[in-house]
């Protein structure tokens, strides 16, 4: 059995670059817990998230199943890479449905991963939340290839 190396959670680990960041931690030799609604078979532990659930419960269930799998041990990272976009602008009749979805795939998992830091992460720990690089200015088109294809 190979020696584990360290511990990560992977918020969104069923997503494509969440399962990318979930194999490349495994190839070495990390343990990696997938937070998503659904599993990732290659992770060594899976805490599903409801989609009903309020932000609220959302954040109790996790923090939770977290504490219950960790037992007092501590993660070396908390990395986010859950979250989603929803296309069209304001004339559109889902308009709000839209952004209710983004914000629940966004922030609050954003969110829920910063307090699963601030209660789990070993000091000198790496949390990682999604960035808004497309905000700044036009996306490659490859940008997204290119950070899964560097994660392999």
């Amino acid at each position: 059995m190979a020696v584990v190396l360290g511990r990560v959670f992977i918020y969104g680990g069923k997503g494509a670059l969440g399962a990318a960041c979930v194999s490349h931690f495994k190839t070495q030799n990390w343990w990696v817990g997938s937070i998503d609604i659904k599993e990732n078979d290659n992770a060594d532990a899976n805490i599903l998230v409801k989609h009903e659930e309020t932000w609220v419960e959302q954040e109790v269930s996790v923090l939770s199943q977290v504490g219950a799998l960790l037992q007092g041990e501590k993660v070396d990272a908390v990395i986010c890479v859950a979250g989603g976009w929803a296309g069209g602008n304001a004339a559109s009749k889902d308009l709000v449905k839209n952004s209710d979805l983004m914000w629940r795939q966004s922030v609050w998992s954003s969110t829920i991963a910063a307090s699963i830091a601030a209660n789990h992460l070993k000091d000198g720990g790496l949390i990682s939340l999604p960035g808004a690089k497309p905000a700044l200015g036009a996306t490659p088109g490859k940008y997204m290839c290119s950070i899964v294809e560097s994660l392999r």
